[in-house]
């Protein structure tokens, strides 16, 4: 299995999904997409400093030329995103599939226009169509700051956002 967990954070990388969600889903490196991101070299490199582990910081360009070195590693990775939409295109648009159905959503600050479903876990219309997308592409929605710490799934959401 190349990716052994899916994640949208709007931190991306930082300790708490390195350590404790790493003890759920164990991993040898982490691969965060975003394109602001990878094109800033001191975020890039605050992001390779917070977790301890392989990690690379793409565009969605980057990641969809080697989207199939990556299904085809032997290393395990976490596969993240800052947002909904970034996650809906590698998801959806470009077809990704890595054998994981469930989508772990994480921290979205409190912002204009944004629904809050939970403590820190709010959600814009244009995220709230993406996660549509998503499932309708099949895959389970789960928001979770922690494993342990779920406050539901889309289903339990989407009446808010007109789904």
């Amino acid at each position: 299995m190349s990716v052994s967990f899916i994640r949208i954070d709007d931190r991306m990388i930082h300790g708490q999904t390195c350590t404790r969600w790493a003890r759920e889903y164990p991993c040898d490196g982490l691969i965060a997409v975003n394109d602001k991101a990878a094109s800033n070299d001191v975020l890039k490199a605050a992001y390779k400093a917070a977790s301890g582990k392989k990690t690379f910081v793409w565009t969605l360009e980057d990641f969809k030329k080697k989207a199939d070195k990556v299904l085809n590693s032997d290393t395990k990775y976490f596969l993240i995103t800052k947002n909904s939409v970034d996650m809906a295109k590698i998801l959806v648009d470009m077809g990704f599939s890595c054998g994981i159905d469930t989508v772990i959503v994480g921290p979205c600050n409190d912002r204009e226009g944004a629904i809050k479903l939970g403590n820190n876990q709010s959600v814009t219309q244009e995220e709230a169509d993406a996660f549509a997308q998503m499932a309708a592409k099949g895959y389970k929605i789960k928001f979770a700051l922690l494993p342990d710490v779920s406050i539901g799934t889309w289903d339990d959401f989407k009446g808010k956002f007109g789904y």
